[in-house]
Parts: structure tokens; C-alpha cells; sequence
């Protein structure tokens, strides 16, 4: 029994360690995934609460998505650390993900009233600059 204890105590902690280092040396990346979350999360708990009061299941989901994709980035830089030749796979996952969270952190502070809703629209159109407007 101490020998089974001992041992899943060890494998846990070299895990953890392993995900400790890969987080340390890729700090810059877990931070601007949290930033991002945590920025969409805080516009969209504003825009809640206008809209229909504070939820706290709706707030908790923000610090769940956090975990989530913060997992995943930790999974993807394994792999990339593991395999030659897989440097982009973290950049060609996270980065869309960033780019649909600002623009929902856009949208919820437009919707929380922090950004006028004309300098809202105005951003969108830039974004989609090559699609026709029909009026």
C-alpha cells in the first residue's frame, strides 16, 4: 500500500513538474490566453448584468473556458516539445481562438455600453472590408 501511494505521489508530481517547466518557459502564451479570456469574460459578466442580472454559473464558465484553453495550449507546446517539426501547431490552434475572443470582447463591450455601438459597427466593417454591403 505505502509503495502504491509512494509511487502515484512521484508520477504526479513529475507531471506536474514537467507542465510546471513547459508553462514557465512559455509564460508569454498562457498569459495572453488568459488575458484574452478574462477580458471577453469581464465585458460579457457587464453585459449580463444589464441585460438580466448577475448569473454566477455564467461567470464560473468564464474561468472554466480559462482552464479549458489553457489546458489545450499546455497539450499542444507538449507536443510540440515532443515531436520536430510541429512549432507551428500552437500558433495555428491558439491563434484563431484569440482572434474570435476579441472580437466577442468587442462585441460585450459594445453591449455593456463601455463602446459606442456606431465605433462597434465601424470596427466590423474593417474586419470584413471585402464582403459587399447590401442596403
Amino acid at each position: 500500500m505505502k509503495t502504491t501511494v509512494i509511487s502515484i505521489t512521484t508520477t504526479c508530481a513529475f507531471v506536474c513538474s514537467y507542465f510546471l517547466g513547459l508553462a514557465m518557459d512559455n509564460a508569454e502564451q498562457f498569459l495572453s490566453v488568459g488575458c484574452v479570456v478574462l477580458l471577453d469574460g469581464f465585458f460579457g459578466v457587464v453585459a449580463g448584468v444589464k441585460r438580466e442580472g448577475f448569473r454566477t454559473y455564467k461567470a464560473i464558465k468564464v474561468l472554466r473556458t480559462l482552464a479549458l484553453w489553457w489546458v489545450i495550449l499546455g497539450v499542444l507546446l507538449s507536443i510540440e516539445k515532443s515531436f520536430a517539426g510541429t512549432s507551428w501547431l500552437s500558433e495555428t490552434v491558439i491563434v484563431p481562438f484569440l482572434i474570435f475572443q476579441i472580437v466577442s470582447a468587442l462585441k460585450n463591450a459594445s453591449l455593456s455600453g463601455w463602446i459606442k455601438t456606431d465605433l462597434f459597427k465601424k470596427i466590423l466593417e474593417k474586419i470584413d472590408q471585402h464582403k459587399e454591403t447590401k442596403e
